[in-house]
């Protein structure tokens, strides 16, 4: 499928798949959308100094990077896993420009280093940041209990409807401590009702720029 590299409202660029019509990150804001889904509703609220991430769509990093930025100036330590079933190329990862957007050149090795390092093994990309990539299938996700926070990043349910089911978000909520939390972009009313079909408490919450809702759900 084709793939291109665009540059967002924000400045910040993302990937695009013209075919579907459909882009790794909101088209009115790749960075925006990151800080606003993931670590505003997600990330700043988990009140904890050790915090287990499950990240459904690795992509292009920029959620994991951002994350890491953020960790680092609140002191956290955080074990990020990334599943990601079609990893991005060198060229693709060579065309973003997250690093310079955030003002974050002194981090551009860390950023390199989060695409660089090996799948399926845990890497300390610095003191307080582990990392684990998993070239997995969402379908085959099978942890239990093991993550404090999800950002759920897949591809729209327009696109691909099988990774916004029930059976999926069953997997997510086994996945998922008590009290954790999940955070997507997505506002539809049929992922509403899947995640309330599995046990989700699910709360609609004011979008990033380009979208009215989002939603968070917390397994209680």
């Amino acid at each position: 499928m084709k793939r291109e590299i665009i540059i967002t409202s924000d400045g910040s660029t993302t990937i695009q798949l013209p075919d579907w019509n459909e882009q790794y990150h909101s088209k009115h804001g790749a960075i925006q959308e990151a800080y606003h889904v993931f670590l505003d509703t997600g990330f700043f609220k988990i009140d904890l100094q050790e915090i287990a991430i499950l990240e459904i769509g690795f992509g292009t990093g920029l959620n994991a990077f951002i994350t890491f930025l953020e960790a680092k100036k609140l002191q956290k330590k955080v074990n990020y896993v990334g599943v990601e079933a079609y990893p991005i190329s060198v060229e693709e990862i060579q065309g973003l420009n997250y690093v310079s957007e955030l003002k974050a050149l002194e981090f551009q090795s860390i950023f390199d280093e989060m695409h660089r390092v090996s799948w399926e093994k845990e890497h300390s990309v610095s003191k307080n940041f582990q990392l684990l990539k998993r070239k997995q299938f969402f379908q085959d996700i099978q942890d239990t209990a093991a993550f404090d926070l999800i950002y759920f990043d897949a591809f729209g349910a327009q696109n691909q409807p099988e990774l916004w089911t029930e059976e999926i978000f069953l997997k997510m909520y086994k996945a998922i401590k008590k009290q954790g939390v999940l955070v997507t972009y997505s506002a539809k009313g049929s992922v509403r009702r899947a995640m309330q079909a599995v046990g989700f408490r699910v709360e609609r919450l004011p979008g990033p720029p380009g979208k009215r809702e989002m939603l968070r759900a917390t397994k209680i």
